[in-house]
């Protein structure tokens, strides 16, 4: 899961207190009631221990505590207990309007990270407030305000410096394997990946983190194979590798669907740092077609680097490549929280029996 949506509710204040003081030689001792408890607040804050939004997937609303009610002798209400809800680091906030549009609240980017995102009611006043020279002995106090309630969408990108995204059998899942010890799914039939696919690469002089994408297909963008959605977790790479199949007997043309797709999801995409890595060297035919992918893929201004995943050839070559560009990369290009097309893959329903 990485998009929930959710139900925030700050806590009730608490209800002011209606009292006078009864001792003994004070007659008129005049009003005491206390004032009542503010609610608790409700806050998001991002943990690297939280891998995914899984854990929302059956508590959908998160109350904070209510404030206590005023007490005699002007004793002031218990504040409502605050809660916070852990959300993956790269957890994006949006609130959603009455009108269905999203607003961005927060990034929550960084370990500990927190928003406030439902703000607790404030306690009544107790009748201390309400004594006047003309009305020395009030009776009114008053209710506590409710919570802020906010219906929120969170959605998680991951935070990653290299994205590996391809067609179908292109490779992905034996190309993070070979950079990273990560151990996917690997089989030759497609759209063996279903999910992204974390890796760690050490260069042994430096470290950085990659994702597998699920496979596109020319038509993601309107929801053929897998869909786009997962693209998502593309956005805040540094770097994209475009992952080539060398025995494709049209590697230009998959370059192109590949950089189509991407711009049709975000245009943002299209402008990160990009290399272009043909896989599967080890087979003789795609060997002797190396010159000649390399003048196509150079002509179109393409960084280029010929691999093996399955002998490793050429991957410590790349994940030097990949730990330079990553060095040299501006900080991550985030989408602005404006419309993305998105389409998911369409049900498909089995005929009665």
């Amino acid at each position: 899961m990485d998009r929930v949506e959710i139900v925030v509710r700050g806590g009730r204040g608490g209800d002011g207190h209606a009292s006078f003081r009864h001792e003994k030689f004070v007659p008129l001792g005049g009003p005491d009631g206390g004032d009542g408890g503010d609610g608790g607040n409700v806050y998001l804050m991002a943990d690297e221990n939280v891998a995914d939004l899984s854990s929302f997937r059956y508590r959908k609303v998160f109350q904070a505590g209510n404030g206590g009610q005023g007490g005699r002798q002007k004793k002031h209400g218990a504040r409502g207990e605050d809660i916070i809800v852990p959300v993956p680091v790269g957890t994006s906030v949006y609130e959603r309007m009455p009108e269905g549009r999203e607003v961005l609240i927060a990034d929550l980017n960084r370990h500990k990270e927190k928003v406030l995102v439902a703000r607790g009611g404030r306690g009544g006043l107790g009748n201390v407030h309400f004594a006047t020279p003309r009305n020395q002995a009030p009776e009114r106090a008053t209710t506590g305000e409710p919570g802020e309630e906010r219906h929120l969408i969170l959605d998680q990108r991951l935070m990653v410096d290299v994205a590996i995204v391809g067609l179908p059998n292109s490779g992905k899942s034996s190309l993070l394997e070979a950079l990273s010890g990560a151990r996917p799914k690997v089989a030759e039939y497609p759209f063996t990946t279903q999910r992204p696919v974390l890796g760690t690469v050490n260069t042994g002089t430096e470290i950085f983190t990659a994702v597998e994408l699920p496979a596109l297909i020319e038509g993601s963008h309107q929801g053929k194979g897998l869909g786009n959605h997962f693209l998502r977790h593309s956005e805040r790479a540094r770097v994209l590798v475009l992952l080539l199949d060398g025995t494709s007997p049209d590697i230009v043309r998959d370059v192109d669907i590949l950089k189509r797709e991407l711009s049709l999801y975000h245009p943002s995409l299209p402008l990160k740092r990009q290399i272009c890595v043909v896989n599967k060297i080890d087979i003789p035919e795609v060997r002797a077609r190396m010159a000649e992918m390399e003048a196509a893929l150079r002509g179109a201004g393409k960084e280029l680097r010929f691999v093996s995943a399955l002998s490793g050839e050429g991957i410590a070559e790349l994940a030097s490549d990949l730990s330079r560009l990553v060095r040299q990369a501006p900080p991550e290009l985030i989408t602005d929280g404006g419309p993305i097309a998105v389409f998911r893959p369409k049900p498909k329903f089995r005929r009665g029996k």
